[in-house]
Parts: C-alpha cells; structure tokens; sequence
C-alpha cells in the first residue's frame, strides 16, 4: 500500500492533478461563465459545476486508479494537496465562486471521503471495495445533482433524482460486485436522500456503501 511509487505513477499522479486543477479552476469557471450569459441564475450555475467537478475529477480518476497504481502513496499526497486547497478558500473568505458555497464545505468532504475509501481498497487489496464507493458518490451523485437542478433549478432533495442514481449505481454495483454491489448501489441511492445536519451526502453514500459490500458477503449474499 505505501510502497515507494514508481516513476510512471508519479508522472500518472501529476497528470490527473493536472485534469483535476483544469476542470475545477479553468473548464467549470469558463462554464460559469456561459451560463450567467444564458441566464442561469448563480445557485444553478453553481450547482451543476459541483455535479461536473463529481463526474469529470472524482469518478473518472476512480475509475483510472486500479489501472495506473500500485502504491497508494502518490493518490494519498494527490487527496492531501486537493483537500487543502480546497479549504483555504473557505478559511480566507475567497471562495471559487463559480462551485464553491460560503455555507458548506462538503466539496472538502468529498475529497477526504474519496481518499480514505480508496485508501481502504488498496489497504484491503480489493480496489473494488474502495472504487465502487467512490463510483457511488461521485458519479452517482452526480447524476442525482443533474436531474434535480434540471426540474427544481436549486439544491433540493427529491426522489426523482434518487431514481436516477439508482439506475446507475445498482446495475454498476451488480456488474463489479455481483448481489451485493447492487444492494450496495441502492443503499446508496436512498442514503443519499438524507442529511444530518454537517453530515452530508459525501460521508453516508460511500460509507453505508462500503459497510454492505464488507458484510453482505459474510451473511452469505455472493
């Protein structure tokens, strides 16, 4: 797991660091900016920049991980870097207002939830156990963000958008995992419909995910 990284990872790495700084800070300002000119108000604009960022950064570098990596070291200090910067934003007053929110920080939830279960797959030695979570949250979710900013033009809860990450993530999590994985999809698409105050969506799709596939398996269920 924490093996010294080969030089192709490191350059792997760099890269998708690269993507990521490029969609959060260049594509996603840019697509901002195309929305204001359209009329969208900002909360929307904002809003569909989250879900972009979930689907363009977390789940295609998820989904990159288990073909470029060994040594988890080079993704820890990838996490570490992004959450940071991320956060100081927030703690500066100077946010990116073009997808992040003065009242929550859950993009810095992400991040670190995306990092410790990928973590946990490499710490397992079953990637499936760290990317299928991560798949759930990010690109999942990020299906569900889309189709509620779609109809309701604002953040909101609503089970339309929970339909529609459940015909992603159940039929993703029976392909990976068989019986279990598509139990884990659905736990996660209806887990997704509910928050506790500052704990968001971020922590209970991946979690709730994760615990399923881990005990699902020692109940019997393939």
């Amino acid at each position: 797991m924490w093996e010294t990284p080969t030089l192709n990872e490191i350059i792997y790495a760099g890269i998708l660091f690269g993507w990521v700084v490029f969609v959060t800070l260049f594509l996603c300002r840019k697509i901002y900016e195309v929305m204001l000119r359209r009329g969208a108000p900002h909360n929307v604009a904002v809003y569909y920049n989250r879900k972009i960022i979930h689907i363009l950064t977390g789940g295609l570098v998820a989904v990159l991980v288990p073909l470029l990596f060994n040594s988890y070291l080079p993704i820890a200090v990838l996490v570490a870097v992004l959450a940071i910067g991320n956060l100081l934003p927030h703690i500066r007053g100077k946010i990116y207002h073009w997808y992040q929110v003065p009242e929550n920080m859950f993009e810095v939830h992400f991040i670190i939830m995306w990092g410790l279960f990928m973590g946990l797959g490499f710490y397992l030695n079953n990637l499936s156990l760290g990317v299928l979570p991560v798949i759930f949250m990010s690109v999942g979710d990020g299906i569900t963000g889309l189709v509620r900013n779609t109809i309701y033009k604002r953040r909101t809860k609503s089970w339309w958008g929970n339909i529609a990450m459940g015909a992603f993530c159940i039929p993703v999590g029976l392909f990976v995992m068989g019986l279990s994985g598509a139990i884990a999809g659905a736990g996660a698409s209806i887990v997704e419909k509910f928050e506790l105050g500052k704990i968001d969506d971020n922590i209970t799709v991946p979690l709730l995910s994760f615990l399923l596939m881990v005990i699902l398996p020692w109940l019997g269920v393939p």
